[in-house]
């Protein structure tokens, strides 16, 4: 004899599932939020093509890697953001160190390769920029250019180079000689640099200097140089770049860096907007917009106007020991900040 629901527990039945296609309904609709510390127009870009092509709305807000990085701290378990980028790593690892964040995928992480990642595949590099010293030919022949990043520590540079140490970029540069050198001679460089240097705020700045030929170089990542010669070259064409090479600390390849929070309440669209922007799509487009940073897509070509990856010959730093919190104790220490 067959066995038949009564109508009121079909009619629960059905209500359930209602509710609950309605609950995802609404999950899916609401998108995902993402802190966004990259530059603007690259991340626009991004989202974009990731909401053409998915149809997943995402929103974003801008600001800083050290600001938006202490503020994920901050909100904690009750941050509204789905998913950090960042033009550096050690924000990536303020925020991996507090927990925050989720496994990724290991399809996304098969996508980058080793170097380009932490080993515990918490969050994954999304592009990569290089440190150059970007010189006025007219001040400085190739054969005066320094050897090393370490030797404008010596008092023949006092007063000859600039950099911008109150950004994350060059903060970033530190705590790769940190990571590479050891907390002593990494202050030490900082001491003399303090005595040589000349401060400016921010690596475009530094670069109209040098183009202006007030100085004669200074420490920057190279996209700033390309970014300047694609648009009328006006503050770059007095320039150059030396790239330092020879696994100096001066040859640091920084990682930008991607992740979802663990406390996303859309875990599976945050991870696709990760799987996204690392698969091919995303990185091709870091050769085609001119945004001159490098692609680190595993087999993924950069821009062609760039000293390719494989020849710079960059220092081996696990973008997982970067210390953001240690640099700027120890540049303070310094009088840098």
């Amino acid at each position: 004899m067959n066995r038949l629901l009564p109508l009121s527990s079909i009619a629960l039945v059905i209500a359930s599932l209602i509710s609950l296609s309605s609950a995802n309904a609404a999950e899916n609709d609401s998108g995902i939020v993402v802190y966004n510390a990259q530059h603007e127009n690259l991340t626009k870009s991004w989202v974009d093509e990731f909401t053409k092509e998915t149809g997943i709305k995402v929103t974003v807000r801008n600001g800083g890697d050290t600001e938006l990085g202490n503020q994920i701290v901050q909100e904690g378990k009750e941050s509204p953001a789905d998913v950090f980028l960042t033009e550096n790593s050690p924000a990536m690892t303020l925020v991996d160190n507090a927990k925050l964040f989720s496994p990724l995928d290991p399809e996304t992480l098969k996508q980058v390769p080793a170097q380009y990642r932490p080993s515990h595949g918490k969050w994954i590099g999304i592009a990569a920029r290089s440190t150059v010293f970007a010189y006025n030919p007219a001040r400085i022949a190739k054969s005066q250019l320094p050897a090393s990043m370490m030797d404008l520590a010596k008092p023949e540079w006092k007063g000859r180079w600039a950099a911008s140490p109150s950004g994350a970029d060059f903060q970033a540069i530190v705590s790769a000689m940190l990571s590479l050198k050891g907390e002593a001679a990494t202050l030490d460089w900082l001491k003399a640099m303090k005595t040589n240097f000349v401060p400016y705020k921010g690596n475009s700045t530094v670069l109209k200097a040098i183009n202006a030929g007030q100085i004669d170089g200074g420490i920057i990542y190279h996209y700033y140089y390309f970014v300047d010669q694609a648009k009328t070259g006006e503050n770059s064409k007095n320039t150059a770049l030396h790239y330092f090479k020879n696994q100096d600390p001066g040859a640091f390849v920084s990682i930008s860096g991607g992740g979802v929070l663990a406390s996303s309440k859309h875990q599976q669209q945050a991870q696709s907007f990760i799987k996204w922007i690392t698969g091919k799509k995303g990185q091709e487009m870091l050769r085609t917009n001119n945004a001159f940073e490098y692609a680190v897509g595993d087999g993924l070509a950069s821009n062609t106007k760039l000293v390719p990856l494989s020849e710079l010959n960059a220092p081996k730093v696990d973008p997982a020991s970067l210390n953001s919190q240690r640099v700027s104790q120890l540049m303070i220490e310094a009088g840098l900040l």
